[in-house]
């Protein structure tokens, strides 16, 4: 393989904003991105992650900062000058033209000679595994293919960035987690630097260096999948990385960074992630799989089971408390409908100040 991206050392976004008349979909946004690193922006529909992504892309200008390569700013570039890679939700693909064609087409646009692009074409067809489809027109190949040739029609050109915008979103359960794989091993065959855009945290989670999430055209957090996950800073960041299960309740105690919550009468010892004084409003974060239906026991928060749903190994229910809130809960056993269950959760709960 003897594609070569262009190199780097960074990409930044100094105070990046973006305005559509009185909607600031982005908020002066920083951040920067080292050569070779995979970036998932991620975060529910309207948070600005596919506008930050237009944004360096160069399909929507900045109404505020700056966007630089190194030391060149490149929000003042035409999308053709800045040269880099983008591949659609969907797709995009020309359907007049067959996959050598497509892939080929930026290359053809540039004036490259055609011995070059041949042997440019032929790399790409061999990094995305599409050997013997050259000929196929895109209205004869899988979604997955489709993808595919879409992925090569973006790095053929060598570009020093590739932006991705939600490309598994049209593909089947099975497909995604396939394709999920063959993006990553395509992004470390390269050594290339990728931007990419999704609302699903798995995804996220298995793809990148760094995670941004973002809300509302903010960056409330960034870092590796692991603080993420485990560290979330705030509540809207831990409820868009699985903790589903959100609880009002008062603090009970606080010591070492942990704190017990009551909720309902029952009791929930988690880390804090901030100062809570006993007495004080909190929010009790918990993912659907630390809480567990268990036999009845004092601290445990009594719950009506609303369904239940086998998932091979366990299963998995949901449920309403007396003062209404709605929760997800794992069990070795099947529960039926209408009965009460007693939840409980290990200390991997998060607790959050709230609201009086």
């Amino acid at each position: 393989m003897t594609i070569a991206l262009s190199k780097f050392d960074e990409v930044r976004l100094d105070r990046v904003s973006r305005d559509f008349g009185a909607l600031n979909a982005l908020r002066e946004v920083n951040l920067t991105i080292k050569r070779r690193e995979f970036i998932a922006l991620l975060g529910p529909s309207g948070c600005g992650k596919s506008t930050t992504l237009n944004c360096i892309a160069g399909l929507l200008p900045v109404t505020g900062g700056a966007i630089w390569l190194d030391k060149h700013r490149v929000d003042t570039l035409k999308p053709e000058e800045r040269g880099f890679g983008m591949v659609f939700q969907n797709y995009a693909l020309f359907p007049h033209l067959n996959v050598r064609q497509n892939i080929g087409f930026g290359l053809k646009m540039r004036g490259t000679p055609r011995a070059e692009i041949d042997r440019k074409v032929n790399e790409a067809i061999g990094l995305v595994r599409l050997q013997g489809q050259e000929n196929k027109l895109p209205g004869q190949l899988s979604g997955g293919q489709q993808q595919r040739v879409a992925i090569a029609r973006a790095i053929v050109i060598e570009p020093p960035l590739v932006l991705m915008d939600e490309p598994l979103s049209n593909l089947d359960a099975k497909l995604r987690l396939e394709m999920r794989a063959e993006i990553r091993r395509i992004h470390n065959e390269l050594g290339a630097t990728t931007i990419y855009v999704t609302h699903d945290q798995d995804e996220a989670l298995s793809l990148a260096d760094r995670i941004v999430v973002l809300k509302d055209g903010i960056v409330r957090q960034v870092g590796t999948p692991k603080e993420l996950y485990e560290a979330p800073a705030h509540l809207d960041v831990a409820d868009f990385m699985g903790f589903r299960n959100r609880l009002k309740g008062k603090v009970v105690s606080h010591e070492n960074g942990h704190a017990v919550i009551d909720v309902e009468g029952a009791r929930f010892k988690g880390v804090a992630r901030d100062a809570l004084a006993p007495g004080a409003a909190a929010v009790v974060a918990v993912r659907p799989d630390d809480m567990v239906a268990s036999d009845e026991g004092p601290h445990a928060l009594k719950a009506v089971v609303d369904t239940i749903e086998y998932r091979g190994r366990e299963f998995v229910g949901t449920a309403h408390s007396a003062q209404g809130s709605d929760l997800v809960f794992r069990s070795d056993h099947t529960v039926e409908p209408g009965s009460t269950v007693h939840l409980t959760a290990d200390e991997r709960v998060l607790i959050f100040p709230g609201q009086n």
